[in-house]
């Protein structure tokens, strides 16, 4: 290996080393809790009446149902999530035939030097050629 690439592969991995290790301290004073913003008393009370509201508004709309919705029967030969107002089944359809017909098959072919081709002395060497 030349004195250059070495060199190279050293710069490398000592950047790589030098960034790894700026990530891993970074990563250590995200759960320090200096980094936790300091909240006062004040913001502490106000941001708990705010979540008493919702949760006030959460229980109101709870409270207030809609309406139970009428009964709807579903026919086994329609769509998936259809409908049917009338109480009478449609008529079924015939089924359908699927006939799936396969492609024809693709043959790759490849010639490999000595695997089972016809050498020099082959048929031809032992008379079996044409007749001139």
């Amino acid at each position: 290996m030349r004195r250059t690439h070495a060199t190279a592969i050293a710069l490398l991995l000592g950047t790589a080393g030098v960034a790894g290790t700026l990530a891993a301290t970074r990563t250590v004073h995200l759960g320090s809790s200096s980094a936790q913003p300091k909240l006062t008393q004040r913001q502490i009370v106000q941001r708990s009446h705010q979540l008493d509201r919702f949760e006030a508004s959460l229980k109101k709309s709870l409270a207030q149902r809609p309406p139970a919705l009428p009964a709807v029967s579903f026919s086994s030969t329609s769509a998936p999530g259809a409908a049917v107002a009338s109480p009478s089944p449609l008529p079924a359809a015939a089924p359908v035939r699927v006939v799936y017909r396969r492609p024809a098959p693709i043959v790759i072919v490849k010639h490999r030097p000595g695997g089972g081709h016809e050498s020099d002395d082959g048929y031809e060497a032992q008379g079996g050629g044409s007749d001139d």
